[in-house]
């Protein structure tokens, strides 16, 4: 697969426990394949893919995790998602293809652990580094790091190329009646989150002022659910499709989302968003928020909404800014969103990759 050409990826992913690296590694998966290239997407639980991508993907399989031990022949390229720990008999199915292929001449496969995604400074230090094995029968063969983030330097963010023409022709009345969801015009707040400990004054700030409040389905909705209280509209949403769920973005004027995916999507949508990263221990998680702040130069009113969403400090959440975010968290987004779309791709940037460590 030398010089761009058209390849077999396979990808490894294990589901956790709220679909985010699926989420990803579906995404990569298809992308891929609409540059041409085939992919066997190995997954230990790919029933969240029947409403994420109802109607599949050309040049995309789907396999069980566990039967990649089982005389498995990897194609072109090896994705390890996320530090999945593929089977062992994967990695020796690797190392002896590498062997075979030395042999002969020819190209290694390449071997790379897709990392998460962060706007912390160590990201582009660690992004493309190498990491040998020292013993046993896979001695000799490496595995390479590939960051995702937000600056030349580093891996860069998923996007489809068609994505912003779309996204520039949406019509969001349209969307919403076509869905059955009433709208008068008043603003547009969706909902993707864990449990954030302010969420009830959110609600409230709700009630003050017409708004229309469009909850995620999942743990989302039992959040709210469990604190609903007050006579703002709310639409509990289903489970949607990826390109849906984008969508759903676009109709916001105030986002807020959960981990990584919906993270990038939502600063592609390009409305002010409110960010609640994986739940971990305060200084991770505040170095994580931090350090995307950081990157959006966004003003202090943003920054201290956000760490007291994530209750990473106490105070008044003063909600009521999400209904109506003022014009400096909007041009925050719109200029950081326009230095991202100036960069390539994810995508891209793996192409090259590859073709560079081969």
């Amino acid at each position: 697969m030398a010089g761009g050409a058209r390849g077999t990826w396979d990808i490894f992913c294990q589901v956790i426990d709220n679909y985010g690296d699926l989420g990803v590694s579906w995404r990569l998966a298809t992308q891929l394949a609409g540059r041409g290239h085939s992919v066997r997407l190995w997954v230990d639980d790919a029933s969240a893919l029947a409403w994420m991508a109802p109607g599949g993907c050309e040049g995309v399989s789907i396999h069980a995790f566990a039967r990649a031990d089982r005389d498995f022949v990897p194609g072109d390229v090896v994705i390890e998602a996320f530090g999945c720990s593929m089977p062992q008999a994967v990695v020796g199915a690797i190392a002896h293809a590498n062997r075979m292929r030395a042999a002969g001449g020819g190209d290694g496969i390449p071997w790379i652990n897709l990392e998460y995604l962060s706007a912390e400074s160590w990201v582009a230090r660690s992004h493309g580094l190498a990491s040998p094995v020292h013993g046993g029968a896979e001695a000799g063969i490496r595995k390479w790091f590939f960051f995702p983030g937000f600056t030349e330097d580093t891996g860069g963010l998923l996007r489809e190329p068609d994505l912003m023409a779309e996204r520039a022709g949406f019509d969001r009345a349209t969307w919403l009646a076509r869905r059955g969801i009433a709208w008068h015009g008043e603003p547009i707040v969706t909902l993707f989150c864990y449990e954030p400990p302010h969420l009830e004054e959110l609600l409230q700030a709700l009630d003050r002022g017409p708004a229309l409040l469009l909850v995620a389905a999942g743990r989302a909705t039992a959040a709210v659910r469990a604190a609903q209280a007050g006579s703002h509209r709310t639409v509990f949403l289903p489970f949607v499709s990826q390109g849906e769920f984008d969508r759903v973005l676009w109709c916001g004027d105030c986002n807020f989302v959960r981990g990584e995916d919906s993270l990038v999507r939502a600063l592609w949508a390009g409305a002010p968003f409110v960010w609640q990263p994986y739940p971990q221990e305060d200084a991770v998680l505040g170095a994580k928020l931090a350090a995307l702040l950081d990157w959006l130069d966004a003003p202090e009113s943003l920054r201290g909404f956000h760490r007291v969403w994530n209750g990473l400090e106490s105070g008044n959440l003063a909600a009521g800014l999400a209904l109506t975010p003022p014009e400096a968290w909007r041009d925050s987004v719109a200029r950081a969103r326009t230095r991202a779309l100036a960069q390539d791709d994810l995508v891209s940037r793996l192409l090259r990759f590859v073709a560079k460590i081969r």
